[in-house]
């Protein structure tokens, strides 16, 4: 082992040491819904991350993407935050278009790394004549609810795909489990779109019988519905694998990435705590993905080139990097080098989708 190879992992040991001798830090870490995927992936940080780092993390629930932005920036206690790519990048615009409110509300907001693809469920009605995305235009939609990332999502896969906004008296804005009821009991809503990686627990503690009441509506690569689309979001699929008790097949469909979000903090107590967990993330990788959430499988341990506007937390960045090329060397028998790469009006209904309204 190289001299400066062992350096940075002895280095590595101290840094989260550390963590037992100092205060535990009480931190929180704003998710989505119960029956969602983000609140599986912030209780493996808390337990796999944030606990060897010395740092107690309450794992909260929220509406989702939307809500987590503003917690993230105005909530006492919460440091930590996941959020959609479509979401940041929709407060990066409204920022950009002269909102002072979303600039105030994004602009102090980092990145700490990007996570995994979320994938975009269509849900029907088991004997609709829909079968594919791109046969939704003007029927009954719920696109989840205010301040939710899906909200975000939906209303814009809609307005790609049909060049025009979703109506106001087709959209309704419901949480996951309430949908599901308008869509199979009420039958009041054709379509439930729904945001949530693979397996989700909302479809993966469906019976066998579900098949009866609902499908996921399939992507048609054809349409050119879809290569709109595909301008923002990416081709993927639902695995039968993920929901064996009623899929019987992969569907096709589109997914966003999920992002873990923190401030641009200062005070230096908090910019130390936020550094051993980036330490931990690292380190404790590996046990992440042994024994956290099947989606942990699909995150890289690496840190790619943002688009503009958007920007790395430079504390944790900084010891992510460190770590990362520490572990590569230990992987690699010859030295390798590494990049460093670099007044009152009305609102309009996206205001009051990003929950930034104040009309």
């Amino acid at each position: 082992m190289r001299i400066t190879t062992l350096l940075t992992v002895l280095v590595g040991m101290i840094f989260l040491s550390s963590a037992a001798a100092a205060p535990r830090a009480e931190y929180k870490i704003v998710t989505a819904s119960k029956t969602g995927t983000y609140i599986q992936i912030g209780n493996d940080l808390a337990k796999w991350v944030a606990d060897p780092a010395g740092i107690d993390l309450e794992v909260l629930e929220s509406k989702g993407s939307a809500e987590n932005v503003q917690r993230m920036r105005f909530e006492p206690g919460v440091k930590l935050a996941l959020v959609q790519s479509d979401v940041y990048q929709a407060f990066l615009d409204e920022a950009k278009a002269g909102n002072a409110d979303a600039g105030n509300i994004i602009r102090p907001l980092r990145l700490i790394m990007p996570l995994y693809d979320e994938e975009i469920y269509f849900v029907a009605r088991a004997d609709s004549p829909l079968e594919s995305i791109h046969e939704i235009k003007n029927k009954k939609i719920s696109v989840g609810p205010l301040g939710s990332g899906t909200a975000l999502t939906a209303r814009t896969l809609y307005q790609l795909m049909f060049e025009e906004p979703i109506s106001a008296a087709n959209a309704q804005y419901l949480t996951n489990e309430d949908a599901l009821v308008k869509l199979t009991v009420d039958k009041t809503i054709d379509v439930a779109i729904i945001v949530a990686g693979q397996p989700a627990k909302l479809f993966a503690d469906m019976k066998p019988e579900a098949r009866k009441f609902i499908k996921i509506l399939k992507l048609d690569e054809s349409a050119p519905e879809s290569a709109r689309a595909k301008k923002t979001y990416f081709p993927a699929a639902i695995r039968a694998t993920s929901y064996p008790t009623w899929l019987t097949a992969d569907t096709p469909t589109l997914t966003v990435k999920a992002y873990l979000v923190t401030y641009d903090y200062g005070l230096q107590s908090t910019v130390g705590n936020l550094a051993r967990f980036a330490e931990s993330l690292c380190t404790n990788f590996d046990k992440l993905q042994a024994n956290g959430h099947p989606k942990w499988k699909q995150v890289k341990l690496e840190l790619p080139a943002l688009s503009q506007g958007w920007r790395y937390y430079g504390p944790m960045e900084k010891r992510l990097r460190a770590c990362i090329a520490g572990q590569r060397s230990l992987n690699t028998p010859t030295p390798t080098s590494t990049k460093t790469q670099a007044p009152t009006r009305n609102c309009t209904e996206q205001e009051v989708v990003l929950g930034i309204c104040k009309s």
